[in-house]
């Protein structure tokens, strides 16, 4: 049978590849994009050309049952999405689940993800964290802040700049004021940027700026405040 790969792609710099992920999307008979626009820049600028097909949250349950027979009929499939890990708050962990289930070999490489790179920054505790991802827009959102209201580790959250003011004064709320936190912004970027302090503090930064580009919330677990950032 043939091996499904998952390979992480750059979350900002173009070179935050590795050659090894390269040579596999070169070498794959198949390449598996979120959004094929987008992996077709990537695959282009490093003179990839490759066929590609899209396979997203919207498809997945359609598509996921060929990719399956075309890995066991030999091929090596490849799969990306727009920008970092795939599986870490985007596609890819039904696929994997599924090659699993039926005995097909499932090999991730180690790459860019946008979560890593916030917690060792942040300058608060890092051998212990949790990843919570994305919160529930409505919906359980509440009932899933309460249920971290007494988690001692560190917390890494993505979101939106849009909802960003909106999470951290709900943190605020939920977690204390004083509760110490980092945001970081546009990681690996030309503008990245890591906001350190308070909730109280970082809130007031970002009433004063606004913010943009891609998220990541480091919140200090319960009992860390001495951890100052």
């Amino acid at each position: 049978m043939g091996t499904l790969y998952i390979i992480p792609t750059p979350v900002g710099n173009m070179e935050d590849i590795t050659l090894r992920a390269l040579r596999i999307l070169k070498e794959a008979d198949l390449v598996l994009a979120e959004d094929t626009r987008t992996s077709g820049n990537l695959l282009r600028h490093y003179e990839i050309n490759n066929h590609l097909m899209a396979h997203h949250k919207f498809n997945e349950h359609g598509t996921t049952s060929g990719i399956i027979e075309r890995l066991k009929a030999g091929q090596n499939i490849a799969l990306i999405s727009d920008a970092g890990t795939p599986g870490i708050s985007d596609p890819g962990f039904f696929l994997a689940r599924e090659a699993a289930r039926n005995d097909i070999e499932v090999i991730t490489l180690p790459g860019a993800t946008a979560c890593i790179p916030a917690i060792v920054s942040s300058g608060l505790p890092c051998d212990r964290f949790c990843f919570e991802g994305f919160l529930p827009q409505k919906k359980g959102r509440q009932t899933r802040l309460e249920s971290l209201k007494d988690e001692t580790r560190t917390m890494v959250f993505y979101e939106s700049p849009y909802r960003l003011l909106k999470t951290l004064k709900q943190f605020a709320e939920v977690f204390g004021a004083d509760r110490q936190v980092s945001v970081a912004r546009e990681i690996s970027k030309i503008h990245e940027e890591h906001v350190r302090g308070t909730l109280e503090e970082v809130i007031a930064h970002f009433e004063e700026t606004e913010p943009r580009g891609e998220i990541v919330i480091v919140l200090a677990g319960k009992d860390t405040k001495k951890h100052q950032v």
